[in-house]
C-alpha cells in the first residue's frame, strides 16, 4: 500500500455513493442506531460489539440499558454486578471495562460521555476505535473508524488484497482518512462496516451482492489468496478461556460467596483450573476471602 494509491483519481466518489445507497437499504435495524439511542447506550454497544456477534450481543445491551440507562446507574453497582450481567458474552475484561468507564464518567465528566475523541480515549479500557465509533455515531464527529470490517473493506476495495494486516496500519489510517466525506462522515463509517459484516464477510464473501463489484481491486484482479501465514480460527474447547468460563459462570450464578469445592466440581483438569481460577482473581473477576471461598469482585 502506497501513498499514490490513497490519490487515486475518483476513487472516494466511486466507492461512496453505492455503499450509502446500498446501506439505506440494506442497514439492520439496530437500536442502538436509533435516533433516540444515547451516547451511554452507543458506548455500551462498542464494547459489547468487540469480538462478539450483533445477534448474542442485541439481548445483553437491551437487558443492561434497561437496568443501567446512564453512566451514574452502573456506576453505583459494584463491579461484580457487572460481570454477572455480562453473561455469556466473553471477555468478560470487557465487563469491568465497562464499570470502570462508568465510574470515570461520572467523577470526571458529570455523567456525561464525553463527545471528544481525546476524552473518550482516555477512559478506562477505551482504545483507538471505540474512542472514534462513540465520537462519530454518537455526536457526529469526522474520523476514520476502523473496525475490522472496515479494515477488510478497504484492502479488498482499494489495495486489492484479501485481508488487512493483522494490525492497523499508519497507512489503513491515511487510506481511511482520504475517503472521509466532508459531511455526513459517521454514515460513511457505518455503511462500510456494516458492508463487511453482512457482504464482505472474512470467509465467504458475496461478491454477487457488492454494491461496488464492479470496481472492487480484489475482484477485479482474481481474488488473489492471502500473501501470508494461514489465518486460522481460535480454538475454545479445552483451553484456559472455556476453564475461566465455567468458572466464572459458577460465580456469576451464585450470587454470593461459593466454596472452593463448587468451583472444583466444573473442570476436571486440576492444574489448569488452578490456573484459571488464579488469572480471574489477578484480572478483578473474581476475589477470594479469608474463608477461602469465592465471589465475584464487590
Amino acid at each position: 500500500m502506497t501513498r499514490q494509491s490513497f490519490k487515486l483519481p475518483g476513487v472516494s466518489l466511486s466507492l461512496r455513493e453505492p455503499i450509502l445507497n446500498w446501506y439505506a437499504e440494506k442497514a439492520r435495524d439496530l437500536p442502538w442506531r436509533r435516533p433516540d439511542a444515547t451516547p451511554w447506550g452507543i458506548l455500551v454497544s462498542e464494547i459489547m460489539l468487540q469480538q462478539t456477534p450483533v445477534a448474542r450481543v442485541l439481548p445483553v445491551w437491551t437487558e443492561w440499558m434497561r437496568r443501567w440507562p446512564t453512566p451514574a446507574d452502573l456506576a453505583a453497582e459494584p463491579p461484580g454486578e457487572a460481570v454477572r450481567a455480562w453473561g455469556r458474552l466473553g471477555y468478560p475484561r470487557r465487563a469491568l471495562n465497562l464499570h470502570a468507564c462508568a465510574r470515570a464518567i461520572v467523577t470526571e465528566h458529570d455523567g456525561r460521555v464525553p463527545a471528544e475523541y481525546d476524552r473518550l480515549r482516555a477512559l478506562p479500557g477505551i482504545g483507538d476505535y471505540t474512542a472514534a465509533a462513540v465520537a462519530s455515531f454518537a455526536y457526529g464527529g469526522r474520523h476514520a473508524v476502523l473496525d475490522t470490517n472496515v479494515r477488510r473493506v478497504l484492502a479488498r476495495a482499494v489495495t486489492g488484497v484479501r485481508y488487512p494486516p493483522k494490525a492497523t496500519t499508519a497507512a489503513e489510517r491515511r487510506l481511511a482518512e482520504s475517503l472521509l466525506p466532508a459531511v455526513d462522515a459517521p454514515r460513511w463509517a457505518v455503511a462500510v462496516m456494516e458492508l463487511g459484516a453482512l457482504v464482505c464477510t472474512a470467509r465467504s464473501p458475496r461478491c454477487a451482492d457488492c454494491p461496488i463489484a464492479d470496481r472492487c481491486a480484489w475482484r477485479l484482479a482474481g481474488r488473489p489468496e492471502h500473501d501470508g501465514p494461514p489465518r486460522r480460527g481460535q480454538s475454545y474447547a479445552g483451553t484456559d478461556r472455556q476453564c475461566r468460563g465455567r468458572l466464572l459462570a459458577v460465580l456469576r450464578q451464585a450470587h454470593g460467596p461459593v466454596p472452593k469445592s463448587a468451583l472444583d466440581a466444573v473442570w476436571d483438569d486440576p492444574v489448569q483450573r488452578e490456573r484459571a481460577l488464579d488469572g480471574l482473581v489477578a484480572d478483578g473477576l473474581a476475589e477470594v476471602l479469608d474463608d477461602g471461598t469465592y465471589r465475584l469482585p464487590a
